[in-house]
């Protein structure tokens, strides 16, 4: 029988949280026009909807908040945090950002001309969005098993050298500004890449002169599947592990929200004494001055001290772990999930839970509905919502996995609120007949599933 890790941490202070009845769920939702993103969080229980921003952070942390120097230039604990994330990472240069989307956004305003294409392990939405919104086209080069959510493999985020090859040879690495490796990569399911194929793509790339960059949001949970299931790695130290990652790329965009144990920023890096030059120009207009990124002093010191207590070994393994029991849970009972379980969240198949229902008529997204209304746990749609329309044609966008992401922020909940989550996915599971599609009432023209809102099918 498997056991999992006990927290290692102790509690000190608790939220209250709202603990609304069926009927009160049913009102909320409808209010919300059935989009989750649209709930108030103190209608939540159990708020799943994301692991960005909603860490709890440690006592050391929180002390780290009273030394923090707020001042527009020259922050003291900006110097802590650009010589953490060299120490730990290891790359030349820093530039601060408020979060991961302003580091995408500079990245791809200094690198994407129009016309170009930008190749990546699987899309994320708002990294996509900024690609496209420069001139250039993403393309797909991911293992075509992370597309099918019953295939179970140790590294199913890989990027696929034969998919990579082919598109050089086909639009020229002229046009290709740079590749985009996620570690994790979120929508397959939060799935790690190997040391191998980070460093098959960099001896690749190099043959062609082709920049590597990484969005390194969930780097120490790929570095602990590294540890657990690649050759070699075992007794490797989870910073040693981080480190060699990087060392096989050009840059990277960061949110720190997520393996950085913090509410809120994020950086770009790179190696590239040039594009560091004028990143350092772009972030003032976008972000902030170089030293503070759109961050409080507060933040950054918070952030440094993060990074350090996110590659303890007894951390990672707790929380990649509690993510892994709520999903053996489901797959125990039945239930499709993506598999294997990935670092971040356990994420439904909402195709094989609602079979009845077409893509079209959004499952992922009804599901989301459905297990709010029955439980009041908080989850979000990672399907054709998502997904978002072609910009040329305006079709929507069928992506091969339509989920619905059950995402663990870190440091918050314990096993028996995983309990309380698998029993409401399973009892809604035995009664999925009687979910309805959803149909758009209103639709934004961008990133739409945060704003979005809903209606039953007639």
């Amino acid at each position: 029988m498997k056991t999992y890790p006990a927290e290692p941490y102790r509690i000190k202070v608790v939220e209250m949280p709202n603990m609304l009845n069926r009927e009160e769920r049913i009102e909320a939702i409808q209010t919300a026009g059935y989009n989750t993103f649209q709930l108030k969080s103190e209608d939540c229980y159990i708020d799943l909807l994301t692991d960005s921003g909603t860490n709890a952070m440690s006592d050391r942390q929180w002390a780290g908040l009273m030394i923090g120097d707020e001042a527009y230039a020259g922050s003291r604990n900006w110097a802590h945090l650009e010589a953490t994330v060299k120490e730990y990472y290891g790359f030349k240069h820093i530039v601060p950002t408020h979060q991961g989307r302003g580091a995408e956004n500079i990245l791809s305003k200094l690198m994407i001309t129009p016309g170009t294409y930008v190749p990546g392990n699987m899309y994320f939405t708002t990294t996509r969005f900024h690609q496209e919104a420069n001139g250039a086209q993403f393309r797909d080069i991911i293992i075509d098993e992370a597309h099918d959510s019953q295939i179970d493999l140790p590294f199913k985020g890989n990027i696929d050298l034969a998919k990579l090859q082919a598109l050089i040879d086909e639009v020229g690495p002229d046009k290709i500004p740079y590749i985009c490796l996620a570690v994790t990569v979120n929508m397959a399911g939060g799935q790690p890449v190997s040391m191998k194929n980070m460093r098959d793509v960099r001896e690749l790339c190099d043959k062609y002169g082709l920049k590597v960059y990484y969005d390194c949001t969930r780097c120490v949970e790929n570095a602990y599947f590294i540890k657990m299931r690649e050759e070699g790695y075992a007794d490797k130290t989870i910073k040693a592990i981080v480190k060699e990652m990087f060392s096989y790329a050009d840059g990277a965009t960061m949110s720190g929200k997520k393996d950085g144990l913090v509410n809120i920023g994020g950086f770009l890096a790179t190696n590239d004494d040039e594009l560091y030059t004028k990143a350092r120009e772009m972030v003032v207009v976008y972000e902030g001055m170089p030293s503070y990124g759109g961050m409080t002093g507060r933040d950054m010191e918070a952030f440094a001290i993060g990074i350090k207590e996110s590659c303890v070994f007894e951390y990672i393994c707790h929380r990649v772990e509690q993510v892994a029991y709520l999903g053996d849970k489901l797959i125990s009972a039945g239930v499709p999930v993506v598999q294997p379980i990935g670092g971040h969240g356990v994420f439904l198949d909402a195709r094989k839970f609602l079979p009845h229902i077409p893509q079209e008529h959004l499952p992922a997204q009804s599901l989301a509905a459905h297990l709010y209304m029955e439980s009041g746990v908080r989850a979000m749609e990672r399907g054709v919502v998502s997904a978002g329309r072609n910009k040329d044609t305006g079709e929507n966008h069928m992506p091969k996995l339509e989920t619905v992401r059950l995402t663990i922020p870190r440091r918050v909940y314990t096993y028996a609120h995983m309990d309380i989550a698998a029993d409401a996915i399973i009892k809604l599971y035995e009664n999925r007949d009687s979910i309805r599609g959803l149909k758009f009432v209103y639709e934004p023209p961008m990133l739409r599933f945060f704003n979005a809102r809903f209606d039953y099918v007639s």
